[in-house]
């Protein structure tokens, strides 16, 4: 048996290798629309099919509280982590968040019902095809009317429309944005500083209809997570704050009602060192025939210049086959990625090029993406740590 010559590259990880979401049965997409549907709300389906109807639902999405690092901290979180058995309606697995792995994608499918290929907010950063420039659909920078970009109702509006009472309880600063305005609108917003205030506030919106379905969020843990890392002091100590919030809730929650801990994502580690963070600004293969990169550091959309994409497809498999799953935009596709099927108008918003991280490793721009280069805590691909998270369940 010849040895390899260092000209042979090892065989590029298989597509079909990724573990993909589970649209339609078990996503972030199906978790309002099976609940709406359980409080009679026309058009939409229960198909998580685990989880057993309730009059008044509250959903508490924690930013970054991957079932993966939940298990992990049984004593920064003793309340959660009682609940981690029952969770997804008693079978005690987890759901997925939906590719890529992101806060801005991952609301976007909670609220809309929809999977990233129809609602169409497929990652951090996307071309935008009218423009030609990058959007930021975190930031929505630059700003682009929000409605013709997310056209479908959410599932707070059919349901306010239904006769049930729709609130969202949040941050004040999430009022008026629009990627509040395309995910997450419908019925009424509530603006609270604290949690505290967010979690008494979200019971009594509860308690307020004989049908409602309330929505309350938390950021912090998140951003704990991307500039300390999970191994931190300020993590744990957010993930503690989480719980008893959590508990908090679940204590005042009127009869008839159903509370579920979820998130958008979970998070990994990246260590600071050139194995594990590549930096495409500095790195003249990755860069050929780039005109635009997209994404993050876990999941990056590569945009190429006309008549390149194929080039720059075979240079990604060649150099980074081993550490990501490297596709072109239809084989994404094809693949299910982005669900069962990516509308028209988002189709040219993914790269001609999409990696997406097996291993502990990024793809930093260190000069045209320095604040997120810097970063502890990453997220996005499709690997178990970033994309199981909980749906941890308290009936009254």
């Amino acid at each position: 048996m010849s040895q390899l010559s260092a000209w042979d590259h090892p065989e590029p990880l298989a597509l079909d290798s990724a573990p993909l979401p589970e649209y339609g049965t078990g996503s972030l997409a199906d978790l309002l629309p099976t609940v709406a549907a359980g409080m009679g709300v026309p058009g939409l389906t229960a198909t998580i099919t685990e989880l057993t109807a309730a009059d008044r639902v509250c959903v508490f999405l924690v930013d970054g509280l991957g079932w993966e690092q939940l298990r992990a901290h049984p004593d920064e979180a003793p309340f959660l982590t009682s609940l981690l058995a029952g969770s997804r309606g008693g079978t005690g697995r987890p759901l997925t968040a939906g590719y890529p792995a992101t806060t801005a994608t991952s609301l976007a499918s909670v609220g809309t019902g929809l999977p990233p290929g129809l609602h169409g907010l497929p990652g951090y950063t996307v071309r935008n095809p009218a423009t030609g420039e990058l959007m930021n659909q975190l930031r929505w920078q630059p700003y682009t009317e929000p409605r013709p970009w997310q056209p479908y109702p959410t599932v707070f509006q059919l349901a306010h429309e239904a006769g049930v009472h729709a609130a969202q309880v949040s941050s004040p600063v999430f009022a008026q944005t629009p990627l509040t305005k395309v995910a997450l609108s419908g019925g009424s917003f509530h603006g609270r500083l604290t949690g505290e205030e967010r979690m008494d506030l979200a019971a009594r919106q509860l308690a307020a209809g004989d049908r409602s379905l309330v929505y309350t969020y938390y950021a912090e843990l998140d951003g704990a997570g991307h500039r300390y890392g999970l191994a931190s002091d300020t993590w744990r100590g957010q993930l503690m704050y989480v719980d008893r919030l959590a508990q908090r809730l679940a204590e005042q929650l009127p009869p008839r009602s159903a509370l579920y801990v979820t998130a958008d994502h979970g998070m990994v580690d990246i260590p600071f060192d050139e194995e594990h963070r590549i930096d495409f600004d500095a790195d003249w293969e990755l860069s050929a025939g780039v005109a635009l990169l997209g994404g993050e550091g876990r999941a990056r959309h590569v945009y190429a210049v006309p008549g390149a994409a194929n080039d720059v497809l075979t240079c990604w498999r060649e150099v980074l086959g081993e550490q990501f799953w490297v596709a072109s935009r239809d084989e994404a596709i094809a693949a299910g990625w982005f669900g069962p099927h990516v509308d028209e108008r988002v189709y040219a918003r993914l790269g001609d090029v999409i990696a997406a991280a097996h291993d502990d490793v990024l793809i930093i721009a260190s000069e045209r993406e320095p604040k997120e280069s810097a970063l502890v805590g990453n997220h996005g691909s499709m690997t178990p740590a970033e994309q199981l998270v909980p749906l941890l369940e308290v009936r009254s």
